[in-house]
């Protein structure tokens, strides 16, 4: 199910790139408010821009851009609109991302081909273990995706091991899709209840939320942990409400692919230059074939590295490589520059750290501090230090580290106003 122009030669993906640019600058200059008034303030002939060197010209799209002015992003009536989805509003106020039918439609065969690429097929039974409701777009996505392939689909969502144990049993589950956190839970709850779960035939799981990839793609403490336990493959995906696209990894496991037909993407610098290849930057997208809220070099927020060889699956297309963190996280402390996510990386290390919790301030001489709260069934300063050594060794420097009751952190990371596990607060917004 590798659609052709994947397989294409990487000069003929640019020229049908270049081409459905065209059709997208046509449509916006026509249809979307947000976009006619940038291009007239800023002087822009669309009819200029004929190569993807080209949206250079082009000022980018910012979250700020989408939370000031939602609806006039807006390319078609009110009444044209399905599904209301939300941004999680990680990084701020969340965002409404209207979806008509044709919408809805590009969102199934996206998820289909994403996931296809990791290996499932028609008749496969996947076990759908994230949230399909409160305006949360991944749930329903996979969901259309899968109807598509034609699997067949447990809508378990994220509730108690024993309830996905005993699903993968009654229905011989063979494809997972979940937070990789989670896994490691249910492997707790299997081993304190003799549930043997390396013979249930599970084959795959596809992976959201966290990375399970170090830059240079190799697996990371997550990633190991479960592995070490659970024979089965791992599988990243990458996906955002506003780009309705999702890059998830074939069989090879080497990124996440790009589909050319449904965007562009382009990682930059500070100044919004283009950063060399195999270099990191924030990712920035133009979405292909989207009706109701097509977006033009929108800033993700989110720091990658694109690699542009050749994948040994025969996709030439390009992979995005996992999360290094977000633009607007980054902490510089102590003269080091840290994305969150490679502290949770190095708490993952530790069987005895049950969940943490990361507190990002600032100090009184407008310093950014980190404060790492952990639950430990291990409380010793002997633990501490090995800690503290651990976090010195990867980092080269160490945050503040507080103990914390298991029932008091796990209120705060796993609030119930909010759909994904809070592993970050960042008090300096």
């Amino acid at each position: 199910m590798i659609p052709p122009i994947e397989l294409a030669s990487a000069e003929e993906i640019k020229v049908f790139q270049e081409e459905k640019l065209k059709e997208l600058l046509t449509y916006l200059a026509e249809k979307s408010r947000f976009y006619k008034k940038m291009f007239s303030d800023n002087a822009i002939d669309i009819s200029q821009i004929k190569t993807l060197e080209d949206l250079q010209q082009i000022p980018v799209t910012t979250k700020t851009d989408l939370q000031q002015h939602n609806y006039d992003f807006l390319c078609v009536p009110k009444h044209e609109i399905i599904d209301y989805a939300t941004t999680s509003g990680t990084l701020g106020k969340p965002v409404v991302v209207g979806l008509t039918n044709n919408d809805l439609d590009r969102l199934a065969y996206n998820e289909a081909i994403s996931l296809a690429c990791a290996g499932i097929k028609k008749g496969d039974v996947v076990q759908l273990m994230t949230t399909i409701d409160r305006g949360f777009v991944a749930g329903l996505a996979y969901f259309l995706g899968l109807r598509k392939i034609g699997a067949g689909v447990i809508r378990i969502g994220p509730r108690n091991p024993q309830l996905q144990w005993d699903s993968i049993v009654e229905h011989k589950s063979k494809y997972l899709i979940a937070v990789p956190s989670f896994l490691l839970k249910m492997i707790a709850y299997a081993e304190a209840n003799q549930i043997d779960y390396n013979q249930l035939g599970v084959e795959g799981i596809i992976c959201i939320g966290e990375a399970l990839r170090t830059a240079d793609l190799e697996n990371n403490v997550l990633a190991n942990r479960i592995l070490e336990k659970w024979d089965v493959n791992l599988y990243s995906t990458y996906a955002s409400t506003e780009m309705s696209t999702a890059f998830t990894e074939c069989a090879y496991q080497n990124a996440g692919h790009l589909h050319p037909e449904l965007i562009i993407i382009e990682v930059l610098d500070n100044q919004n230059n283009p950063v060399k290849d195999g270099e990191e930057g924030e990712l920035t997208i133009t979405t292909l074939g989207v009706e109701a809220m097509p977006l033009l070099r929108f800033k993700t927020g989110d720091i990658v590295t694109v690699f542009s060889e050749k994948c040994k699956c025969g996709r030439n297309t390009k992979r995005v490589g996992p999360v290094l963190g977000r633009k607007k996280q980054l902490v510089k402390y102590k003269g080091t520059s840290i994305y969150p996510p490679a502290i949770f990386d190095i708490l993952n290390f530790f069987d005895s750290i049950k969940l943490y919790l990361v507190e990002l301030h600032t100090n009184d001489i407008g310093n950014d501090e980190i404060c790492v709260k952990i639950a430990s069934d291990d409380v010793s300063e002997e633990f501490l230090n090995k800690v503290k050594s651990y976090l010195q060794s990867k980092l080269r420097v160490i945050p503040t580290i507080e103990f914390c009751e298991l029932e008091t952190l796990a209120k705060l990371v796993f609030n119930p106003n909010k759909r994904k596990p809070t592993y970050l607060i960042d008090y300096r917004i």
